[in-house]
């Protein structure tokens, strides 16, 4: 196979050492060509210098400001030299040969838009958190992992179309980068790259899951797995994602759905639970939508 510049780009925040174990494990891998960038994301309690003294070959960027995992990755790849951009979570670690099937799918299918590789939990490494995506329900804003929770008995052990990667590890070429546009920074966390996926299909390609390639993930390390941060965000950004890629009469189900149904019962779970930081967190993220009604940002893209 050829082998072109792949850029693999992880984002930092707080937590050194977590990243320093991805890095271990990717100097062991097979890839020939490849450049590492670590984008440090401004963290505010942990000294970053560790990763930069013990991994000089990586080119680290600090960033004055938390720029969120979309505007980390994306000022990563405005830099990246790369035919093929990796972006990887810090919290993941990496098998030696995992970079060629990713490569492959791209070389031997040129409509390939973006591809994940199968990904596991890294403390249940026989588990299977991603291998594929459904697509996402218009009025909920959900959907379904395609074997998640699952042992690995090699029932996915082919690839297969997706509608959406995994923004723990997904690369996407350059071609695509210049045609689609990096990922909306507006979202900040969460469910970024599925809107990327939405619009990396749009333009006419396609996503696939490469069931040869494995990472294994330690999840939720930098925000927490059930924090009132991740709260925020990720209700924040799913109306987010409904307001930016559903239109016309759904849009409205949906709208009507969310305001009558989904948004009550959220609400009424965190009282009921008695957990005032989640709920707050959750009456934050409803009320930033009613804040920027008019914010004509919503559907902006940036550019490479």
């Amino acid at each position: 196979m050829e082998y072109p510049l792949v850029s693999i780009i992880t984002v930092n925040y707080n937590h050194p050492e977590v990243t320093c174990e991805l890095l271990a494990s990717l100097r062991h891998i097979t890839y020939p060509r490849y450049e590492i960038i670590v984008v440090d994301n401004a963290s505010p309690d942990d000294d970053p210098a560790m990763i930069k003294e013990n991994y000089p070959e990586i080119i680290f960027i600090q960033t004055t400001e938390n720029l969120g995992f979309a505007g980390g990755n994306n000022l990563a790849i405005r830099q990246a030299k790369g035919d093929l951009i990796l972006m990887i979570n810090n919290d993941t670690e990496v098998e030696p040969g995992f970079l060629e099937p990713l490569v492959r799918k791209f070389q031997t299918n040129p409509n390939t838009g973006a591809v994940s590789p199968k990904i596991k939990f890294f403390y249940k490494p026989d588990t299977i958190q991603f291998a594929g995506l459904s697509p996402i329900n218009p009025y909920t804003i959900r959907s379904w992992g395609r074997g998640y929770g699952c042992v690995d008995t090699g029932q996915f052990d082919e690839d297969a179309s997706t509608y959406f990667v995994h923004g723990a590890a997904m690369m996407v070429s350059r071609d695509v980068l210049q045609k689609v546009g990096l990922m909306a920074e507006k979202y900040f966390l969460y469910y970024e790259e599925l809107d990327w996926g939405a619009r990396i299909r749009k333009a006419g390609y396609e996503l696939w899951f490469v069931h040869d390639s494995v990472v294994l993930h330690k999840e939720s390390i930098s925000t927490g797995k059930l924090s009132p941060f991740k709260t925020y965000y990720m209700n924040r950004s799913r109306l987010l994602y409904l307001r930016r890629n559903v239109s016309g009469f759904p849009f409205l189900v949906a709208i009507l759905y969310q305001i009558c149904v989904a948004i009550p019962k959220n609400a009424l779970v965190f009282a009921l639970r008695k957990d005032k930081g989640h709920f707050k967190s959750y009456r934050r993220a409803i009320g930033w939508h009613f804040k920027s009604i008019a914010d004509k940002g919503i559907h902006y893209n940036p550019t490479l």
